[in-house]
């Protein structure tokens, strides 16, 4: 057998394990943060707390849909573009959270912001989506405003006040945070 300070420092899979770690370390935290920054991008959420104005929109099934239908129900107003890969990827968790809750009263509304109805209502078709959509409308502009960057999700509680603003993609744990609170409350002050 040979001395320890002799044998192949390769064959002890601990010190291989220790060397792999020196060399590619950095280069592996590195590919770890950008999965993470992909799967989980930052947002931002901010506190509104302002009364939105009266909306109608005219949704993908032809239907119109006013802030009026919706009061007594939470709501998610999800600002989105069929272009935009982080509002591609939080529109599966949007549904999922949706068809979980809309039994306590939470609703969605997803917006997209700059595609013509047609190619709004294929999309939701083509994926299989059931929550309401629609093309952007002016009154809705006019209720929760321009977006920044895109998504842009806005949380509205059962009397129709703008209570969060999320400045990037959701994701469930993040709608459960937000959301279910206000779904408990019963519209008492």
């Amino acid at each position: 057998m040979a001395e320890p300070e002799k044998q192949n420092p390769h064959s002890n899979p601990a010190r291989r394990w220790k060397t792999f770690l020196r060399k590619h370390g950095i280069t592996l935290a590195l590919l770890a943060a950008i999965a993470w920054l992909w799967f989980r991008p930052p947002a931002t959420v901010t506190e509104e707390n302002r009364a939105a104005p009266g909306w109608a929109v005219q949704l993908t099934d032809g239907r119109t849909l006013t802030s009026e239908q919706l009061r007594g129900k939470v709501v998610l107003v999800n600002y989105w573009a069929t272009w935009c890969p982080y509002c591609l990827k939080e529109m599966p968790v949007i549904e999922e959270f949706w068809k979980d809750h809309r039994e306590k009263g939470f609703e969605v509304l997803a917006v997209s912001v700059d595609d013509p109805p047609e190619k709004v209502a294929q999309y939701i078709k083509d994926h299989g989506y059931a929550f309401p959509a629609a093309a952007m409308d002016p009154s809705v502009y006019a209720a929760f405003g321009r977006a920044g960057s895109i998504p842009t999700s806005f949380i509205v509680d059962r009397d129709g006040v703008i209570r969060h603003k999320i400045a990037g993609q959701v994701h469930y744990p993040r709608l459960e945070k937000l959301v279910l609170p206000l779904l408990e409350k019963t519209g008492q002050p």
